[in-house]
């Protein structure tokens, strides 16, 4: 690990992880980018975010093509955290096809009736475990979405009135198609802002798609199963390492909150930058830094992730206004003031 110079004095990190924790935060990562590249080729900025979004206690929309490595890459992470202790009905991984007539229930879970205890009994739906794959999220009704919108934003569903706690680890990676559009369910800005990053994955280089084809007849999955896994206890303690011991310098809580001014005040935008997603923003920066090696967060970090953080949160005004355009009008600004404070 790169250790913090002196021109990062601790911000938001607290001391309760030594520097032992912090390395072990970083093997953890590490193995599971590890893991998930060896299962999905040509995506490691996709990699990479995924892991700070499952760091930052967050959630990720995908904008992908079919056959693109979604599944791959969400069953990969799944399968790559082993159990420990778990309470019974949590699955490492657990993929739901979003349509037009699902219920709630099915995928909350249900309480079914035993007829030997004479009670009814909760049944965990899929929902229940480690790594969640919502496909086509926007294929499916509104209730349906407002039961997303309660157990990633709550980390509980409730059935008959009573609710029920999902994992620590609970993780969605949804995915949406950027063409087909017919007969969807545009997801509300609520649900939306729930999601920590919004990826758009375009197709792979062609030196990545040589690699893919070269690697058969070997299974993707099989290569990532060949690799070593980590324990859901590891990657909940990485998180608290992270949080306690990667230090930001106070000069980034301004900025941010400068930065999501600027985007509110710009008139090429109804919409800006939520409170929300700024909390969010502060252990995305220290992912993104821990990912990277060092134990304090740079002006780097902000650049990588703040397109991926922001620009789904932003409604445009009509007039055709680019978003990137946008993004980097407000966020310029405020990297120079870091760079001038934090080299």
């Amino acid at each position: 690990m790169t250790t913090s110079p002196e021109t990062h004095p601790a911000g938001v990190a607290g001391s309760g992880a030594t520097p032992a924790d912090l390395d072990r935060a970083h093997t953890v990562v590490t193995t599971l980018r590890h893991r998930l590249r060896a299962a999905v080729k040509g995506r490691d900025e996709i990699v990479d975010l995924v892991l700070v979004a499952l760091l930052a206690d967050g959630h990720v929309l995908l904008e992908d093509y079919p056959g693109s490595g979604k599944t791959t890459l969400a069953r990969a992470l799944g399968e790559g955290i082993a159990d420990d202790d778990l309470a019974e009905g949590i699955a490492p991984f657990r993929r739901i096809q979003f349509t037009p007539d699902l219920l709630p229930s099915d995928i909350t879970g249900t309480n079914i009736f035993d007829m030997e205890s004479q009670r009814f009994v909760f049944r965990p739906g899929p929902l229940f475990a480690h790594v969640v794959l919502a496909d086509e999220i926007n294929r499916t009704s509104p209730k349906v979405q407002a039961a997303m919108l309660e157990a990633m934003g709550e980390k509980q569903v409730t059935a008959d009135n009573t609710s029920h706690a999902l994992d620590a680890l609970f993780f969605v990676i949804a995915t949406q198609n950027p063409l087909d559009l017919a007969g969807t369910y545009p997801l509300p800005t609520p649900q939306l802002d729930r999601f920590l990053f919004k990826l758009v994955m375009k197709h792979i280089a062609r030196d990545a798609e040589i690699e893919v084809l070269a690697s058969y007849p070997t299974p993707t999955l099989s290569r990532a199963a060949a690799t070593a896994q980590v324990r859901r206890s590891d990657v909940l303690a990485a998180r608290e390492a992270m949080r306690s011991a990667v230090t930001i310098h106070p000069l980034f809580r301004d900025c941010l909150v400068d930065l999501a001014r600027a985007l509110r005040a710009d008139p090429r935008t109804l919409q800006g930058a939520s409170t929300r997603s700024l909390v969010l923003m502060l252990p995305a920066l220290q992912a993104r830094a821990l990912l990277e090696g060092r134990d304090y967060v740079s002006p780097d970090d902000l650049a990588a992730i703040a397109p991926h953080v922001f620009g789904h949160r932003l409604v445009v005004a009509p007039g055709g206004a680019n978003v990137d355009a946008i993004l980097r009008d407000a966020l310029t600004p405020q990297l120079e003031r870091l760079a001038r404070v934090t080299r």
